[in-house]
């Protein structure tokens, strides 16, 4: 999707994507989450082992995700298989903690199944309110409380994405006027919830921002015509992107082999 919809940090809103870092932190009760989403891919070597070995080996990441999501860590899976050829499933982990993240990477590329894993794609992110959205505020919208709360949509629209240099520095009044017509146009589309997460310094991508819908075909016409906002001369570059299909640990385990 390449150069596609600038992100107007609507988290949780109805169709609207992520906004540059800056006034309007959180609330000083609010705690930020930090966001990974962890694509792997299975080497081929793993599907050619036995059926037994293979059913252990997915048992025992199962019950490790099981693991951290008792210590207070959102998980949610998803299958790539068949939407993607070089990623085959995502988690997305939402955490108050760096360190829990990187606890659970570890502990998966150390089981069975994580010895034939390779992580092709993994993007880090923080919570943060908007800038943009202090008067289009609705139910649900996670940007303007600095926290994701994802819903229990069938699929995940994910990509990474920059503006140019020159979005920066444009007056904060014509930036404004821009993202108020990409969060109109976000509104014509309920079906979608888009969830903005922020980059800047932590890893390569300024946002990370990741669409929920039952519908994909509102997705793309959202997508369409979000192509024709002002705002869009700015993005820089919005790709990968990845098309996820949401199910428990055990049904996007079985879509492996």
């Amino acid at each position: 999707m390449s150069n596609a919809q600038h992100p107007s940090q609507g988290s949780g809103h109805p169709a609207t994507a992520g906004h540059p870092a800056g006034a309007g932190g959180p609330p000083a009760d609010i705690k930020r989450q930090f966001i990974t989403f962890a694509f792997f891919k299975t080497s081929p070597e793993w599907r050619r082992l036995p059926a037994a070995e293979r059913e252990a080996s997915k048992r025992e990441l199962s019950a490790i995700v099981e693991e951290f999501r008792k210590q207070g860590m959102l998980i949610l899976g998803y299958s790539l298989v068949g939407t993607r050829g070089d990623v085959d499933f995502m988690l997305w982990r939402i955490s108050e903690q760096l360190e829990t993240h990187q606890r659970m990477t570890t502990k998966l590329l150390n089981s069975k199944l994580g010895l034939y894993l390779t992580q092709p794609y993994h993007y880090l992110a923080m919570t943060k309110r908007s800038m943009y959205v202090e008067k289009h505020v609705h139910e649900g919208q996670s940007d303007s409380r600095g926290r994701i709360v994802p819903g229990e949509k069938k699929y995940l629209f994910v990509y990474p994405f920059w503006k140019t240099a020159e979005w920066y520095l444009l007056p904060m009044g014509d930036r404004q006027r821009m993202m108020n017509e990409h969060i109109a146009t976000g509104h014509k589309f309920p079906s979608v919830k888009i969830n903005t997460t922020y980059s800047f310094g932590l890893d390569d991508p300024e946002f990370v921002v990741a669409f929920e819908s039952d519908k994909p075909t509102d997705f793309l016409d959202l997508v369409m015509v979000m192509r024709e906002n002002e705002a869009r001369q700015y993005t820089l570059r919005d790709t990968p992107i990845f098309t996820c299909i949401r199910g428990t640990m055990e049904e996007v385990l079985n879509t492996l082999g």
